[in-house]
């Protein structure tokens, strides 16, 4: 592009270098001026009293005529008389001979339109972007996967969120071979839409999911207003009308109208206007590389020896000093007065009681031998909020990490009647949205006491089938639960090999680009059953899993064929299951009424016998699988220091420990203190001072657990002599906030505000649910909470002196073979294992 989107907003690694300090101040004087941006408020509050802080404010700022001009985004005309393609290297490790080939990654991508769309088109591109891409049953989704030509889909589909839109899809793990057959594929894809259109029940499932995600408006944990906020961006920030982003009835209607009157051509017409006959576009090919990794740090290091030599003895001085004095501003404490300028909070302000929401819990209801938990809320918009969990603990540990296969295979292969397709549209047309998950979730032992690291052996396992709805389509919601608990197709050979080689694929992009959280992961195993088990589902150990199950689904499916049949009817052992299943429940009085036959009717048609046999009790006898998880942990989880090699420019620190240890009390200071490290020593030394994106201090009080980890951090060795550091700086701290109240304050504010975040409907009947699942009773969140209003400095020295011994530390870091041999010159060795 010819506008500021052509460039990356984070920077360019090898092009940072060039920028001098100057360049970055006036850069930022001119396009980060008040003059230049866009004030909103959501709330209650006075509008006076707004008007009145913001004036202020802004009297402080000279005009700056040049901020908003300077900044205008300019239209980038479709100028490209033909597609282009271009074709570039990234990074593998050498697997040698023997190892398996790299493939390579390609992508098209559209720029889809050059000027302004009008509200209709706008929510028409959305809805077709579902039909295409937005579920394992969309047409150009689905015959992209199932061609086998790569692995994992790359590309969004639509980006609508700036000025232009724009729509990439492509594959990853594709052989050489066939990169032009994949971007024929597509096109030909594209090709029969246009053609044949879209199907009735396809239409109707993708308008009813994108109509009741809009009229649902349901933004979990993160605060309405800054969604409102960031929803009004995409046309405000462009000088147009902010609330038009927000309205959609309108268009809606239109688009409706469109559709009675004419099908699929609507869309049709789209794909063939902004896609078909768009020849804006680029293919673009990313081809595996063993020596670019070496090539670019050769390049940096003889770039960098360039300029040393240039420099004379005075210039060398002149930037080690500067560096000095930067790395002592970056290290400076803010003063009290210069905390003060900022508004806050006062501990005054804070609500002292923990917000409890309603339940009601009936066992055996209506004698169907389950459980169901009922939370009445004021107000669920007539939707109702469900979902049914169902016991996991008689498979074996063996088959603990076929769960996410078997999990997956649930929603993505079809169910009795239904093929995949079939089963999709059904969901999409009745309901809000289905999904299927695993939940291993650890509970207070029977007579222990409140507040106590405990032993880890008592848990619970379920499958969740979640689900919402309008009042009226609950049966069907019920009926879908159903269906796919009992008949899910397992026998569906081509399906699952997909479902394996993208999970692969997910697998590795989840170590090179979220390593923080493997990381984090890994050192969880070591310490915790509940860690261990969780990493053989979803950690970097679990990458192995999937490539030999892969492995077994090609060369010997009847195997595993009869692994999952052999799980499916354990869990639904006729015998016992009911006494393991709940169904939790969420809406208003209203839908309550409305649902209650559709509930004893969905009681009475689930499997296994109303008169079951009694599971173990879970709160008073270790779960069956915490045994054999902790023979295992020995040699499956070692307490070493591991690194795991993937090609990359940035490294992932993790290094942990157990910070109490069975039977030691918890208390509620170790919020405050664990997010007071994270806020402020790992902000400043490992983001700040150490370049990373991010620096994170991570307590479990369940379990006893502290991590330290880094994001795309461009050190390994001295970000853990960063962390190696933090319990002394913790004491230092401890002193100081003796003699600053304030400081203290902000500190507990803070973590309140995690506590008290803004909740859905369904994330209030869930967080109530999970308490009395794990037999929390409303007397120990608020003596917690207690403990975290009232936490001292002498806290912070405890926890401080519980840092500097930490038993049995070990590290887990994602890095590159460079990296990891720098970190071996410094001392800091590690037991490798490539990964890619």
């Amino acid at each position: 592009p010819d506008n500021a989107y052509g460039v990356d907003s984070g920077g360019d690694p090898v092009d940072i270098p060039n920028l001098s300090f100057e360049q970055f101040a006036a850069f930022h004087a001119k396009f980060y001026h008040p003059a230049n941006s866009r004030i909103f408020f959501a709330g209650d509050d006075d509008v006076a009293e707004r008007l009145e802080i913001m004036a202020e404010y802004l009297g402080d700022f000279d005009a700056s005529p040049e901020s908003k001009p300077g900044s205008a985004i300019e239209w980038q005309k479709k100028r490209y008389e033909e597609p282009v393609k271009v074709r570039h290297p990234y990074p593998v490790s050498d697997k040698g001979a023997d190892g398996q080939p790299d493939t390579h990654l390609m992508q098209v991508n559209w720029l889809m339109n050059d000027k302004q769309l009008t509200p209709k088109e706008e929510i028409t591109s959305t809805v077709l972007d579902h039909l295409l891409m937005g579920t394992t049953s969309s047409i150009l989704r689905k015959t992209l996967m199932e061609s086998g030509l790569g692995d994992a889909i790359t590309g969004g589909g639509l980006a609508n969120e700036l000025m232009q839109g724009t729509f990439s899809v492509g594959l990853k793990g594709v052989k050489p071979e066939n990169v032009d057959t994949v971007e024929t594929l597509i096109v030909d894809t594209l090709k029969k839409v246009v053609e044949e259109g879209f199907t009735e029940d396809a239409i109707a499932a993708s308008m009813n999911t994108i109509e009741f995600d809009m009229r649902e408006f349901n933004t979990g944990s993160f605060p309405k207003g800054l969604s409102l906020m960031l929803g009004s961006m995409r046309e405000w920030v462009y000088d147009r009308n902010p609330t038009d982003a927000l309205k959609f009835e309108e268009p809606l209607a239109e688009l409706k109208e469109s559709i009675a009157q004419d099908g699929s051509k609507v869309f049709q017409d789209m794909v063939k206007e902004f896609l078909l006959e768009n020849s804006h576009r680029t293919t673009v090919e990313m081809f595996p590389s063993t020596t670019l990794e070496e090539e670019q740090l050769t390049e940096e290091k003889d770039r960098l020896a360039k300029i040393k030599e240039s420099l004379k003895e005075e210039d060398l001085q002149s930037i080690i000093d500067t560096t000095a004095e930067l790395k002592k501003l970056q290290a400076a404490e803010d003063s009290p007065e210069a905390r003060g300028t900022i508004p806050s909070l006062d501990l005054a302000d804070l609500r002292r009681e923990v917000t409890e929401y309603p339940i009601d819990v009936t066992d055996n209801e209506a004698d169907s031998g389950v459980t169901v938990v009922r939370h009445e809320l004021g107000s669920t918009s007539g939707i109702t909020y469900a979902k049914l969990a169902v016991d996991v603990s008689d498979i074996s540990l063996e088959d603990v990490a076929l769960l996410p296969l078997l999990t997956r295979i649930m929603m993505e292969t079809g169910a009795g009647e239904y093929d995949s397709v079939a089963l999709s549209r059904r969901i999409g047309t009745h309901t809000g949205g289905v999904s299927v998950s695993t939940m291993i979730s650890g509970v207070n032992k029977e007579g222990s006491t409140p507040g106590v690291v405990g032993e880890g052996e008592h848990f619970v396992s379920k499958i969740l089938i979640s689900g919402k709805s309008t009042s009226d389509k609950t049966e069907e919601l019920f009926s879908i639960f159903d269906l796919i608990l009992r008949d899910a197709n397992l026998d569906s050979q081509a399906k699952i090999i997909e479902m394996l080689r993208e999970s692969k694929s997910r697998g590795e992009s989840t170590v090179q680009g979220s390593g923080h959280a493997v990381a984090n992961a890994r050192i969880r195993s070591r310490y915790s059953v509940i860690g261990y088990i969780n990493e053989k589902m979803s950690g970097i150990s679990s990458l192995d899993t999937v490539k030999a199950l892969l492995d077994q689904a090609e060369n010997d499916f009847p195997a595993l064929l009869a692994r999952l049949e052999n799980m499916r009817s354990t869990i639904l052992n006729k015998s016992t299951c009911r006494d393991g299943m709940i169904l939790d429940l969420t809406g208003d009085a209203t839908v309550f009424e409305k649902i209650e036959p559709s509930v004893e009717k969905f009681l009475g048609d689930l499997p296994g016998d109303n008169n079951a046999e009694q599971l173990q009790n879970f709160y008073s006898e270790p779960h069956p699988w915490a045994i054999q998880a902790k023979e295992e942990m020995a040699t499956q989880a070692p307490i070493a220091d591991e690194g795991f090699v993937v090609p990359t420019q940035v490294s992932y620190v993790g290094k942990g420990g157990r910070l109490y240890s069975k039977g030691e009390a918890v208390s509620g200071s170790t919020s405050v203190i664990s997010r007071f490290l994270g806020t402020g020593y790992m902000w400043d030394n490992v983001r700040v001072m150490g370049g990373a994106y991010g620096g994170f201090a991570q307590f479990q009080p369940k379990d006893g657990i502290f991590s330290f980890l880094s994001y795309r951090d461009p050190n390994l060795a001295g970000t853990i002599d960063v962390y190696d550091g933090a319990s002394k700086a913790l004491m230092t701290s401890a002193s100081d906030l003796e003699n600053d109240p304030d400081a203290l304050a902000t500190a507990i504010i803070g973590a309140i505000g995690d506590m008290d975040g803004a909740l859905g409907p369904d994330q209030k009947g869930s967080l109530q649910f999970s308490r009395w699942l794990a037999r929390e009773t409303p007397e120990q969140r608020q003596k917690f909470r207690d403990e975290i209003l009232n936490t001292k400095p002498s806290d912070f020295k405890d926890f401080a002196e519980r840092l500097q011994a930490l038993k049995d530390p070990s590290s887990a870091v994602v890095s590159s073979k460079s990296a990891f041999e720098d970190a071996a010159k410094a001392g800091k060795s590690f037991t490798l294992q490539d990964i890619m």
